[in-house]
């Protein structure tokens, strides 16, 4: 995808490199003359008829109506959602790493592998302790830098918050009673 269809004419103080793209969407650094420098951003996949679909600009909606909830060590954070020049773009936090499916291409030195995967793990946890699920959990979704095994999700277009009473299991009353640690609330029964 050429940069120059990403951001229509171009100001003559803005530069847009593509880094790199998947199916959905198009990760971008934008470098600027003024007071906000580079930024990184996240924009729809245009389609054949030269605009993305709905569906595309909702998940970045989406992810950005996420923001309050993840955190910089572990997800790729939005800071705004931008419409410029006829294109919407999610603006991101973004200091280091590629897609994971780019590093998986190759086979891979067992302990780089294993700190990547302790890495995503612990990720996952942060992201679930926060009462999200990611429904998109791909390597695609999911930067990594090699060189330190930091690991940060990204694509949380379609993740969703749990509910409070999702958080409890909720068991057949048969095995409640075989249950000894198990203290159903009232709202349990």
């Amino acid at each position: 995808m050429k940069a120059s269809s990403l951001s229509g004419a171009g100001g003559k103080h803005d530069t847009l490199n593509v880094l790199w793209e998947d199916t959905e969407r198009v990760f971008c650094k934008l470098w600027r003359d003024d007071a906000e420098g580079d930024r990184h951003a996240f924009t729809p996949v245009l389609t054949g008829a030269e605009h993305p679909t709905l569906e595309s600009i909702n998940r970045l909606t989406r992810e950005y109506e996420l923001k309050d909830y993840l955190d910089g060590a572990w997800a790729l954070r939005p800071v705004e959602i931008v419409r410029e020049r006829g294109r919407t773009m999610l603006i991101v936090e973004y200091t280091a790493g590629e897609p994971l499916d780019r590093l998986i291409q190759e086979p891979m030195e067992i302990g780089r592998f294993l700190r990547l995967a302790v890495a995503l793990a612990a990720a996952l946890s942060r992201l679930h302790g926060r009462g999200l699920i990611h429904k998109d959990i791909k390597p695609a979704n999911v930067l990594a830098d090699a060189a330190t095994g930091q690991v940060w999700l990204t694509g949380f277009g379609t993740a969703s918050r749990l509910r409070a009473s999702a958080n409890r299991p909720n068991l057949p009353s048969s095995l409640r009673e075989r249950l000894p640690i198990w203290r159903p609330s009232k709202r349990d029964e």
